[in-house]
């Protein structure tokens, strides 16, 4: 009998997303600090800084193409790891633009791919029951509150030059993790799988992807123009932080108990209802920001919007991508989402920022999530068109 995920892989999985997610929570920011401190100029940070969105177009879907081909997730995945630990080694080398460009061009391809590899591994270990899922992934989000909170203290006692170090230990504890998790025993296949081409043609695939491309882009006004936008209005950078640390609380809260919500209410419920609450908090934010009452109900609201869109996205990827396609399906949510998504709303709401006001950008992205709630409910309706027919 397959044993459950909590009493094999459960620890490996739970500190390669500590690490990782940790990692990002150093990274994403200090660095610019770093490259302030290196000499860099606005616009050589800004480019240096965006590299870890565009390779994430790119990255994952060759990871994943070659983990899914050779069948060594795990083989393909420390060989990232090992690559990543060692490309970062090349920011103790250099101090040019040039150089600091080409050293994140090779750590953002490797770093890229190992968010979906990761999540291919535990729901192949999972084979189609999410229980965990929430427990597992709740420690990315431990990870990266406990590196943005203990890493500022660290870099205040030691200086700026100390990030490098504190994001390369976290990086060789993603690889220590890595060395620890094993392959899942490939499940019975019935026939080939499908193309992913003649997937992505199938209007109800198309559609979930449009979701969450248009999802993740209005999460954009959030990574990219949140803590601006406070401090626009006159909070301080304490309320801003606690902001921050309120928006990761809930959404742990909420992997943690996730399991039952998705069991009574459903996928499709609980995806829609993100989407929908997606709306409703990014007007909150744009108009109703004067109040402390509401950003705190909106930053509560995180909890649907970030997790609940994550974990349902998830489930609903296993529809088409499992088995031997999982390292692709994971990518090409990455990649489409994350990368393509998270780059082109950052460059919209920039524009909507600069030349239309900084209100616009949540009226925006409220928007983008109602569009996405939209594509969403299409494509569970094409879904089940497709489930009547016997596909």
């Amino acid at each position: 009998m397959h044993q459950p995920i909590r009493s094999r892989q459960f620890a490996s999985f739970a500190l390669f997303f500590f690490a990782y997610y940790g990692y990002v929570g150093v990274f994403s920011p200090y660095a610019s600090l770093y490259f302030a401190d290196k000499g860099m100029n606005a616009a050589q940070i800004g480019l240096l800084m965006s590299l870890m969105q565009v390779m994430r177009i790119f990255g994952p879907n060759l990871w994943g193409w070659i983990a899914d081909h050779t069948g060594k997730r795990v083989g393909v995945l420390r060989l990232t790891a090992l690559a990543a630990v060692s490309c970062f080694g090349g920011m103790f080398f250099g101090s040019s633009f040039t150089w600091f460009f080409l050293v994140m061009v090779a750590v953002n391809t490797f770093t890229s791919a190992q968010g979906p590899l990761s999540e291919a591994l535990m729901l192949s270990e999972m084979r189609g029951d999410l229980s965990h899922y929430g427990r597992i992934r709740l420690w990315g989000s431990v990870g990266f509150i406990a590196s943005v909170s203990v890493a500022g203290k660290l870099l205040d006692w030691w200086g700026i030059d100390a990030m490098p170090w504190i994001a390369l230990s976290l990086l060789a504890l993603v690889l220590a993790a890595s060395l620890s998790m094993r392959e899942a025993p490939a499940a019975a296949e019935h026939g080939m799988p499908p193309a992913v081409a003649s997937l992505l043609r199938r209007p109800e695939v198309a559609a979930f992807f449009a979701s969450t491309f248009l999802m993740i882009a209005a999460h954009a006004s959030l990574y990219v123009f949140y803590s601006l936008y406070l401090a626009q209005l006159g909070y301080s950078n304490t309320l801003i932080g606690l902001m921050w640390s309120l928006g990761v609380i809930v959404e742990i809260v909420f992997f943690y108990y996730q399991a039952p919500l998705f069991r009574h209410f459903g996928i499709r419920k609980l995806m829609l209802a993100s989407l929908w609450l997606g709306v409703i908090r990014f007007l909150l934010i744009g108009y109703g920001a004067d109040s402390v009452v509401l950003l705190l109900i909106a930053q509560v609201l995180h909890a649907a919007t970030f997790a609940t869109h994550h974990s349902a996205s998830v489930a609903t990827l296993q529809r088409w991508f499992s088995g031997p396609l999982q390292a692709r399906g994971q990518a090409l949510f990455t990649s489409i989402s994350y990368g393509l998504g998270g780059t082109l709303g950052g460059l919209i709401l920039g524009y909507c920022w600069d030349s239309l006001g900084s209100r616009t950008v949540y009226l925006a992205a409220a928007l983008f999530s109602l569009l996405a709630a939209v594509a969403a409910a299409l494509s569970y309706r094409w879904q089940a068109r497709g489930h009547v027919k016997g596909e």
